[in-house]
């Protein structure tokens, strides 16, 4: 089971400004911001389990080629509004929201690179 998730950034300001908008919309939000750290969690709640920061070895953040972080969105809603939130805030499209595969009724995701080029899925299961 996952503990909790950093995510690696080489613009803490943009990679912030992304996830804000992107988990805004799928019921979490920023729970602090401090020494180039950005937790994350559920609204209402005071725990966070996803930060964004700066790699501790201080050279770039670079992304894992086959490494995508999956959150859930509570509908197929949630995921169309994170995906164009994202979008909007500096993220790239990598797969628009819909059905995977194309004939499922039990999986909706969508998928963005954040700005440093991290891959995401904001996903539902109807």
């Amino acid at each position: 089971m996952i503990g909790y998730i950093t995510i690696g950034a080489l613009d803490t300001e943009a990679s912030g400004k992304f996830y804000d908008a992107v988990f805004g919309q799928i019921g979490s939000e920023r729970k602090f911001a401090d020494g180039g750290w950005i937790g994350y969690g559920p609204k209402g709640s005071d725990s966070h389990s996803v930060y964004v920061c700066p790699p501790a070895d201080k050279k770039p953040a670079t992304f894992g080629n086959g490494s995508m972080i999956a959150f859930v969105a509570k509908t197929k809603d949630e995921v169309q509004k994170a995906y164009e939130a994202g979008l909007k805030s500096g993220g790239k499209d990598e797969g628009a929201p819909g059905p995977r595969p194309e004939d499922s009724t039990t999986f909706y995701g969508a998928y963005l690179r954040d700005p440093t080029g991290n891959k995401i899925c904001v996903f539902c299961r109807p």
